[in-house]
Formats: structure tokens, C-alpha cells, sequence
């Protein structure tokens, strides 16, 4: 017993070392090739949630030191670092001190910036921005703290998939704005504000951006691609898709793809009626592109990064007329970690896959069109949104694809 306590004491330090380590560069993942970030980067790794570590010693002490390993590389691997809701002063020492601290390791650091007014049509990640004066002097804010050092920016994810217009009645107030102000007026004030921040951090000389498009079920290529526009993808690095959500690489690939060809069809006086969507047969989609881009086409063709840290099982499909409003993107049951961030794509066109949302990192409180307080799905209690949640990240170590588990 002794021996084995022994054991189990080592593999703990072994596992707490590990997750209490200073963040450094992650090497094997493949060499980094976004546009701004040079040949052989590699991904930085962040310090790992405080969360994991508590997970991990219990697992350890539950008798579990396959799944604490799991926790731990999980944790360990490079993943984005949010900022939103500090003050301007707060957010430029972050964005500072990590961009500093991964360029003296030769690391490229990803940052989502999650701060616009009204986010999330202030629900479960409800917060912001107290306006648009606010939003611009915070932007700036971080624009200093990124200086000229790499860093591969996603900006405000749902920003534009989730427009104020549409928002719920309730759902913060109509439009998520100001008593008194429309829901057409502060989703043109959300325009505004996106590009703003577009054209202020792209500005930097090693900073690349990524525009919101929501995932390949929400929005059509046809309504996304006039949002992106709007909002001034034309001055980013592109966009970036399938952001803290479940569907498969291959389901954005092919999204992404149409995306980018339909905004060089448009830039070029095309209609974006005539662009295909993700649902058009692919013979017929693959045809359109084949017509429609010629080699200067390509050239001009929008780049995008992936979200792969939660889809290694792809969606969940809640049972038929089980709930009310099943809602299958917050903490759904089953998933499983998907493709480790890379670089190394394979795709001229897909800068990165990249560990946006921190896996193990809660949706919010999910009652799927019940009274609550449990996730009827889980028959627990869910932590808030971004909060760590040790069921889920149990269940992405476990069903990790590829495999974690060593």
C-alpha cells in the first residue's frame, strides 16, 4: 500500500508540475504559417485553467491517473486566451504580457476578443461594453498592448451571426441594447463597432483578424458572406468559423470554402444570390467554383482558422421532441476533443486549426426550454458560461478524436 501511495503521490507532482508550469511554446502541432507569424512559429500555450489542476488532484485521489493525464494534456495544449469586461487598462497589460511572453519564446499567441456591446444578446455570456465609445477605447486599449508583436486575433465571436436584430424579445431587451434604442440601430452601431476593430488591430504590422461567421449549420453562405462585408472583412485576414461549437472540420472546410469564394465573387460586382451554399449538391457547388475562379480569383480568396477543440464527435442531435428548445450547442453530452491545433493544415486557404474555446470551459447553464435548475441532459446544475466544468471536461478527455488518453 505504501508503494502504491507512493506511486500515486509522484504521478500527482508529475501532473501538478505540469499544469502549474509557466506557459510556453507548444512544438508538436506543426510548424505555424498564418500570414503575419513567419515560417516554423509554433502555437503558444497559455497557463492552464485553474480548474484543471483541482480536477486533476481529485482524479489522482480517486484513483484515475490515466484520466489526470488527460486532464493535464488537455490543458497543456495551446489554446486562445479571451479577453472581455476588463477595464482598458487591464486589457492592454493582458494582451502585453502575452504577447510579449510568447514572442520571447518564438510562439504565436491567439487571442478572442469578446467585448462588443450587447454579446451574446446579453444571455449566457451576457456583458460588454457599456457602448460604442466604450467598445473603441477599449480596442485601442488592447491595439496598444499588441504593439508589433505576432499575434493571430478572433474577433467577437457571434458578433455577426448573432446580430442585435436578432436577438429575442426578453433577451436583454430588444435588440440587447440601451432602454429606448432599436434593435435596428444597434445592429448598425454593431457594424460600426466591428469595423472599427477590424481596421484598428489590422493596422498592427504582425497582427492578423478573423471575423465571426457563426458555424456551417447556422447561417447560409448567401446571408453570412453580406455580414462579413459589412463589417469590413475586406481590411482582415479573414474569418474564422465553427467558434466554440460541435461540427465537424470537414462541415467548416467546405463552408469556409464557399464563403471565400462568394465574398471574391461579390468583391468583383457578382451577385451573392448566385453563390452556392453549404446545401447545394457538391457537384453543382464544385462546378460554380470552377467557373467562377480563375487563378487571380484564388489569389484574392479570404483565408479562415477552424475551432477544433470540442467537435471530435461532431454535433449532438438532441432526442426527437424530447425538449422544447433542446438547445444542442451548450454543453452537450458525448463530445469528445477534436484535431490538436496546427498550422499545418493541408489547406491553402485554412491558416489554422486552433483550440478557440478552452475545452473543459462551461456554455452556461443550459435548461433546454425547462424551468430549471438542472440541464435535464446532465441532471446537474451547469457552471456559468466559461466557468470550468468537470463532467464536460471528463467527457472530452474520454472521447477525444484523435485519442488523448494515453
Amino acid at each position: 500500500m505504501r508503494h502504491r501511495h507512493l506511486a500515486r503521490t509522484g504521478l500527482l507532482v508529475a501532473v501538478l508540475a505540469a499544469l502549474t508550469a509557466p506557459a510556453s511554446a507548444a512544438t508538436s502541432y506543426g510548424p505555424a504559417s498564418l500570414p503575419a507569424s513567419g515560417p516554423g512559429r509554433p502555437l503558444f500555450a497559455p497557463a492552464a485553467d485553474p480548474g484543471a489542476a483541482r480536477q486533476a488532484r481529485e482524479l489522482i485521489a480517486a484513483g484515475h491517473p490515466r484520466e489526470a493525464a488527460g486532464i493535464t494534456a488537455m490543458a497543456a495544449t495551446p489554446h486562445a486566451v479571451w479577453l472581455g469586461d476588463q477595464s482598458p487598462a487591464r486589457a492592454e497589460a493582458e494582451a502585453r504580457a502575452l504577447t510579449t511572453q510568447a514572442a520571447r519564446q518564438g510562439a504565436l499567441p491567439v487571442l478572442a476578443l469578446y467585448n462588443v456591446p450587447g454579446r451574446d444578446c446579453s444571455q449566457y455570456s451576457a456583458g460588454g461594453a457599456a457602448d460604442g465609445k466604450a467598445y473603441r477605447a477599449w480596442i485601442d486599449a488592447v491595439v496598444r498592448g499588441i504593439a508589433d508583436r505576432p499575434v493571430s486575433v478572433v474577433l467577437e465571436p457571434d458578433s455577426l451571426a448573432l446580430l442585435p436584430r436578432e436577438c429575442a424579445p426578453g433577451a436583454g431587451g430588444a435588440g440587447a441594447g440601451p432602454a429606448g434604442e432599436s434593435a435596428r440601430t444597434r445592429t448598425a452601431a454593431r457594424y460600426a463597432e466591428i469595423g472599427y476593430a477590424v481596421r484598428a488591430l489590422a493596422a498592427g504590422p504582425a497582427t492578423d483578424v478573423y471575423l465571426d461567421t457563426g458555424h456551417a449549420a447556422w447561417h447560409t453562405v448567401n446571408t453570412i458572406v453580406p455580414r462579413l462585408r459589412q463589417a469590413g472583412v475586406a481590411d482582415a485576414t479573414g474569418f474564422a468559423v465553427n467558434v466554440s461549437n460541435y461540427h465537424s472540420d470537414e462541415a467548416g472546410s467546405w463552408f469556409a470554402t464557399l464563403v471565400s469564394a462568394c465574398l471574391v465573387h461579390v468583391e468583383a460586382g457578382g451577385r451573392v444570390a448566385d453563390c452556392p451554399d453549404q446545401w447545394r449538391p457538391r457537384a453543382e457547388a464544385r462546378a460554380w467554383l470552377a467557373a467562377h475562379l480563375d487563378a487571380t480569383a484564388r489569389a484574392r480568396m479570404k483565408h479562415y482558422v477552424s475551432d477544433t477543440s470540442r467537435n471530435g464527435r461532431g454535433a449532438w442531435t438532441a432526442p426527437a421532441g424530447k425538449y422544447r428548445e433542446p438547445q444542442e450547442w451548450c454543453n452537450p453530452p458525448g463530445r469528445g476533443l477534436g484535431a490538436r491545433p496546427t498550422t499545418d493544415t493541408g489547406d491553402p486557404l485554412e491558416d489554422a486549426r486552433l483550440w478557440i474555446k478552452t475545452p473543459g470551459a462551461s456554455d452556461g447553464n443550459c435548461l433546454r426550454g425547462t424551468a430549471g435548475p438542472l440541464d435535464p441532459e446532465r441532471a446537474v446544475v451547469d457552471p456559468k458560461a466559461g466557468d470550468w466544468f468537470p463532467d464536460q471536461a471528463l467527457e472530452l478527455v474520454r472521447q477525444a478524436n484523435p485519442a488523448i488518453l494515453r
